[in-house]
């Protein structure tokens, strides 16, 4: 039998990576779960276009979109179409740039998105894009 001196304690050298590890996978899951639901905008099923890309460089640029349910939101706010033209008129009266994109699902009526564009002409907007998707060629 070996002889042990009584108090030989001595520092541990190595860290113990595990928690560390448990910790950066549950951070890693709780990220890729969430950063999807962050991006997700108003969602708009847009026709397809042989157009080119669109240039909204401006932080000031505004987007309306209209959903296939006829709700109108001007850059994610909600806004009801009897308050759209002096909405539009206080914003853009003060900008020298009067131009507005406005995205609208396929699925709404032409009639309802002239109507939009009429409200967004009468407001005084000189200028108005329409919003599509390329053409994807197989």
């Amino acid at each position: 039998m070996a002889l042990r001196p009584k108090d030989t304690r001595t520092a541990m050298s190595e860290i113990n990576v595990t928690p560390l590890v448990d910790v950066m996978l549950v951070l890693l899951i709780i990220f890729m779960i969430t950063t999807p639901l962050l991006e997700s905008g108003i969602e708009v099923d847009l026709p397809k276009t042989a157009s080119g890309p669109l240039n909204t460089a401006e932080d000031s640029q505004l987007i309306l979109a209209i959903t296939k349910d006829k709700s109108i939101f001007l850059n994610k706010t909600k806004l009801p179409i009897k308050t759209l033209r002096e909405k539009l008129h206080a914003i853009y009266s003060n900008r020298s740039n009067k131009q507005l994109y406005v995205r609208a699902d396929q699925a709404v009526p032409y009639g309802f998105v002239a109507q939009v564009m009429a409200e967004i002409r009468l407001s005084g907007i000189e200028a108005v894009g329409l919003v599509t998707e390329p053409l994807r060629e197989i």
